[in-house]
């Protein structure tokens, strides 16, 4: 059972991410250090471990959309998003949640948002869109396409479509617009922080992009694809020890491919790729995800059995809450994968129909409840208007509402399948 160490454990690892947020910056990431001190000085846990893949992928993708910012292809993006989005300007909270989706079902991995977010950040600030809209309903887009079980695509895939226009609807009304947000217009009365908000300009249009500008546009699109079919087609892969490469580090060799063509073939020097803007936000997501990741990753992975246990017994007693409990496995292991297999033969064999455990498919997604996983944390951190945070009570923050729509909705959907199928 969880005794007095799990709940002192836990108010730690929360009064971290509490202070850190309010403090900002890379205060988040920073304050976990002090976290991991108590955890393992105090009380003696083995520490976890660091997300090393997640950081390593994050910096190849900084240094891609870096390059690609500082050769000002990133503003030719913005021109063609900005023409279409003045005439649909609420368009960016549906396209970026699906683009993004897709890509990570195409490349098997939710880690390719990373390469969207400096993307959707700059496409909303620049068109007077709350940024927290469309970034926060886009990293729980990108996780949700992430099931792993072809044989269940009948029912995740309608079911995440579904649950990502639910989505997309609240994030469309969600927070305040930007020109009424005391908080924002306070943030950007100083020049300073208006110029780092923003960028250098505020619109796009009429603005005339020399020929190597474009290219690095089409080497950065034209690497996403390459990734995407990759991850399409695993028999593509080059196959290392028995198995197809990983796409983790697929993303990682093409990304810093990607920013050292954009600097051999499109007149980009070097030394402006570490001064831009998304360069500084990247490094600041980095340092967020190290430390409170292997400090949230230390207090859960010491106390896992019981958690487990604790979790198993309550669907014994009562097979209607699978669902939720499945929710809250994926959040302790921050995995789905893990929580379907702690989860389900557990629920199976005490007699939970087969047909409910694939109907609920989408409840293994869970780990938005509290803001400590990578693509959540880079998220924030990529946000430089500071409209995607976490709350006061640290519960309350950009993620769980999207989060739990979707999920919600997507796994009502699954049921309501289910239904149809014949499966319940």
């Amino acid at each position: 059972m969880l005794g007095f160490d799990f709940w002192a454990q836990l108010v730690i690892v929360l009064v971290a991410l509490f202070y850190g947020a309010r403090k900002g910056g890379m205060a988040l990431g920073l304050i976990g250090g002090i976290g991991l001190i108590i955890l393992v000085f105090g009380f003696h846990l083995k520490p976890g471990k660091p997300p090393v893949d997640v950081i390593l992928t994050i910096l190849s993708v900084i240094c891609a959309s870096a390059a690609l910012q500082a050769a000002g292809g990133l503003d030719c993006l913005l021109q063609i998003a900005e023409k279409m989005l003045r005439k649909h300007p609420r368009a960016v909270c549906f396209l970026a949640p699906y683009l993004c989706w897709f890509l990570a079902l195409l490349c098997g991995t939710g880690h390719v948002v990373y390469t969207m977010l400096p993307i959707i950040y700059d496409v909303a600030i620049k068109n007077g869109i709350r940024p927290e809209r469309p970034m926060a309903a886009s990293t729980i887009a990108s996780q949700m396409s992430i099931i792993g079980f072809i044989q269940l695509f009948s029912i995740t895939i309608p079911g995440a479509l579904v649950g990502l226009f639910a989505i997309s609807v609240f994030s469309m009304f969600r927070g305040k617009d930007l020109d009424k947000d005391e908080e924002f217009q306070k943030l950007i009365a100083d020049p300073e922080q208006r110029k780092y908000v923003y960028g250098e300009t505020t619109t796009l249009i009429g603005k005339t992009f020399r020929p190597e500008q474009w290219a690095s546009l089409w080497i950065f699109l034209a690497t996403v694809a390459a990734v995407a079919v990759f991850g399409m087609f695993p028999e593509l892969r080059p196959i290392i020890g028995k198995k197809a490469l990983s796409m983790t580090l697929i993303i990682q060799m093409f990304m810093l491919a990607c920013g050292a063509f954009i600097v051999i073939f499109c007149k980009t020097r070097a030394s402006s790729i570490g001064k831009t803007p998304v360069f500084s936000a990247g490094c600041v997501a980095i340092t967020a995800v190290f430390g409170v990741a292997w400090m949230a990753d230390t207090m859960f992975a010491a106390h896992l059995a019981d958690l487990k246990a604790v979790m198993t017994e309550i669907v014994r007693q009562y097979p209607w809450a699978y669902a939720l409990v499945l929710i809250l496995t994926s959040k302790l292991v921050n995995s789905q994968a893990a929580a379907v297999a702690t989860i389900v033969p557990v629920a199976l064999s005490i007699g939970v129909p087969p047909g409910l455990v694939v109907s609920c498919a989408a409840a293994c997604y869970g780990y938005y409840i509290l803001p400590t996983y990578p693509s959540d944390l880079a998220a924030l951190q990529f946000d430089r208007s500071g409209t995607t945070h976490i709350g006061r009570f640290v519960i309350n923050h950009s993620f769980i509402l999207p989060g739990l729509i979707g999920v919600l909705t997507a796994t009502a959907t699954g049921y309501v399948l289910g239904l149809i199928y014949g499966f319940i």
